[in-house]
């Protein structure tokens, strides 16, 4: 019996950087109902304020929902309100050294974009996110970038000799993200396991992004049951099928 579901989110719950769907937000809440459920993703807190929380129900069921933003680098839970439990943030060296890594390594990746949509390197605190397009790219524009990884993996493999000491992942359609060696979405993943004394043979982890070097992967090296899915609508299949395995189908008809 599984009791915990794990999703990323860009890509997974939602397009990039756009908010759940109102059907989205109906699996989710009836998912909340019968498991446990966690949210890993590369955005900062205020990115699942707007994308997720802000369009669930209020109230107690939000008790079974568990938000880890920056790829598990930050940990929030909620009892009356909702509150951070550990942040693993960088120094000021840290970042500084990152900044420049990535500037440097884009330069000599060859792909440099040419238009940007805003900043394209945001310090999360915890992780630092490089966004090729910038932050406010139109999604069409961010579909069209990369979609086989091709230049991401190009410019990570410039990172990973830049800096060594750091996890450089891949994530969404445009990111580049670099956390803290070892504290990555399989940090989560054991985070979630000590903190809810949930086994970790009694979650699944969902998302778009499980392959190595994906942001993903990470959690499916935690040893969780993973089920990679292409996009939202996917997701929502999934979503459909745990609800009736755990709870005999009571939520189905609502879904047609």
């Amino acid at each position: 019996m599984k009791k915990l579901i794990v999703f990323d989110l860009d890509g997974t719950l939602a397009e990039s950087k756009a908010a759940i769907d109102k059907d989205m937000a109906t699996r989710l809440a009836a998912l909340l109902t019968v498991a446990k459920v966690a949210v890993i993703s590369g955005g900062d807190w205020p990115q699942f304020q707007k994308q997720v929380l802000s369009h669930l129900p209020k109230g107690k069921k939000l008790q079974n929902l568990s938000i880890l933003p920056t790829c598990g680098t930050k940990f929030y839970q909620y009892k009356s309100s909702w509150k951070q439990l550990y942040a693993e943030n960088f120094t000021a060296e840290e970042k500084k050294k990152i900044i420049a890594s990535l500037n440097e390594a884009v330069d000599a990746s060859g792909y440099k974009a040419k238009k940007v949509w805003g900043e394209t390197i945001e310090d999360r605190g915890s992780q630092v996110t490089y966004s090729a397009l910038g932050q406010e790219a139109p999604l069409e524009e961010k579909k069209k970038y990369d979609p086989d990884f091709k230049k991401r993996n190009k410019i990570k493999m410039h990172l990973d000799k830049l800096i060594p000491e750091f996890a450089v992942n891949l994530g969404g359609a445009t990111s580049v993200d670099v956390t803290k060696k070892g504290i990555d979405k399989k940090y989560g993943m054991f985070k979630l396991r000590d903190i809810l004394d949930i086994k970790i043979s009694e979650m699944i982890f969902i998302g778009d992004a499980i392959f190595p070097g994906g942001n993903d992967y990470p959690a499916k090296q935690s040893g969780a049951f993973s089920i990679c899915v292409k996009d939202p609508n996917e997701t929502k299949r999934v979503i459909e099928g745990i609800i009736g395995s755990l709870d005999n189908g009571r939520f189905k008809k609502g879904f047609d």
